[in-house]
């Protein structure tokens, strides 16, 4: 495969790599191909010119996942695509290679998967640029698994089932799980858990994980949205509404895929990730709209729609990060509004926060991971909009035609105490309907590298 150092090629070619260039009329886009073949002593063989852009770290990213969907099935090609880049792009061209190259199927005997391919990434430099490609590895691993958390389908993929994965890999990535079900959410406290979940016949789990490094420089806790299927509850979503719909604990998933990497970055930091998982049903059990939930601490809630449950999961991990683990800061990812999706599409996440640091660093990783984030205001005078008559506050407010996505976070602040936190809403950029750079159809994984690359920032970066 050819790259950087095209026209080295022209000997073998017949003609000049600048005029196959022309005559395919590339214009050197990011991710941009064309094939042709050589022949190397008695054997043709395919030449790949792929198109690096600018050679940023998001155009390499983009590159290297168009090379992976381009290699035929048990092939083996070498690149010379970041030959000469800097250890920033050697990273993302090979997260792209790898993030591209994923794929989730259940198809049976009669579809089996192709024999996977293999590509040899020529590198310069001393050896110990080998160990970007190792780091890239880790943190494609852990977004492949975020996504194919979020990919299972939801017959499987149960509050107890999500528990059980998220367990194993604490099993595997010297983490600490601890499994909170029902009779212990009951005897903490956890109503607004326990209220989504009451509708379902399989119950909700509160999943707590736990990094613990020694001489750790902060704590910092991680929550993440697990409605394993969101019906609506008794707030019903059309048919259309529910398609995607297994993807709703997409934040957990992030979640339990970045604590799975924690340990092989070297992250100093304590990190705690907590998974309010539920599955929203409707049923003669399900909450209804007026009733009233005591969340995690005692303060009530009016629910005005049960289609609005992922802030009543989120606000009981809130309230006991806050009371019980004491964090240093809190960060929270779901699938929270529609609302977020309209206003930013499916490529940006939503970003509210009440800190100005913590802002600025998540801003700054999503940029560098290629998960990008656009601040959002948390308008004091929205707040209001969320008084109930009858409870400390309704879950939506009561007006029609507002800002969703900010009453959400409004909400959600309300169960923080007070402690440096941002909200993360990736309700669009959670899911992609087709292959794009180095998202695949279905899950994206999004946020998982986002937070690592906060955490475990690489050297110098």
């Amino acid at each position: 495969m050819a790259g950087a150092g095209a026209s080295s090629l022209d000997g073998y070619l017949g003609v000049s790599a600048a005029q196959v260039i022309a005559s395919a009329e590339l214009t050197g886009r990011a991710g941009e191909t064309t094939q042709t073949v050589i022949r190397l002593g008695t054997e043709p063989c395919a030449v790949l010119f792929l198109g690096v852009g600018d050679a940023s770290p998001g155009a390499l990213r983009r590159a290297g996942a168009a090379l992976a969907r381009r290699l035929p099935a048990g092939r083996t090609a070498l690149t010379t695509a970041v030959l000469d880049e800097a250890d920033e792009g050697v990273q993302a061209f090979t997260e792209g290679v790898l993030l591209g190259s994923y794929q989730f199927t259940m198809k049976g005997p009669d579809s089996p998967p192709g024999e996977p391919g293999e590509i040899r990434v020529l590198l310069a430099g001393p050896d110990s640029r080998a160990a970007l490609v190792e780091r890239a590895a880790t943190i494609a691993g852990a977004v492949a698994l975020a996504r194919d958390l979020a990919n299972t389908p939801s017959m499987i993929k149960t509050p107890e089932w999500l528990a059980d994965e998220a367990a194993v890999v604490a099993a595997e990535h010297g983490l600490s799980a601890r499994i909170w079900r029902e009779a212990e959410l009951a005897a903490g406290g956890f109503g607004g858990l326990l209220g989504v979940g009451s509708g379902s016949a399989r119950p909700p789990r509160l999943i707590q994980l736990s990094y613990q490094p020694d001489q750790a420089d902060r704590h910092v806790v991680l929550i993440g949205k697990g409605i394993t299927f969101d019906s609506g509850g008794l707030s019903l979503k059309p048919n259309d509404g529910m398609k995607t719909m297994k993807t709703d604990m997409a934040g957990g998933a992030a979640v339990i895929g970045a604590m799975s990497a924690l340990g092989r970055l070297g992250v100093r930091a304590r990190v705690t990730g907590l998974v309010a998982a539920a599955e929203n049903m409707p049923s003669g059990t399900a909450v209804r709209v007026g009733d009233v939930l005591t969340q995690y601490g005692g303060r009530t809630v009016e629910v005005l729609n049960t289609d609005a449950e992922g802030r009543l999961v989120l606000a009981d991990a809130l309230a006991y990060a806050d009371d019980a683990l004491a964090p240093d800061l809190v960060v929270d990812l779901a699938t929270l509004t529609g609302a977020a999706r309209v206003a930013l599409g499916s490529s940006v996440a939503a970003l509210f926060a009440t800190d100005d640091e913590l802002a600025a660093a998540l801003l700054e990783s999503g940029t560098a991971s290629g998960e990008r984030l656009w601040r959002m205001p948390l308008a004091e005078d929205y707040r209001d909009g969320l008084d109930s008559p009858v409870a400390d506050l309704a879950n939506v407010a009561r007006a029609g035609g507002r800002a969703g996505s900010i009453d959400a976070a409004l909400f959600l602040r309300e169960f923080t105490g007070g402690r440096p936190w941002a909200h993360l809403d990736i309700a669009g950029a959670a899911r992609a309907t087709a292959d794009d750079g180095e998202n695949t159809k279905g899950a994206t994984g999004f946020g998982t590298r986002l937070l690592l690359r906060w955490l475990a920032p690489p050297a110098g970066g």
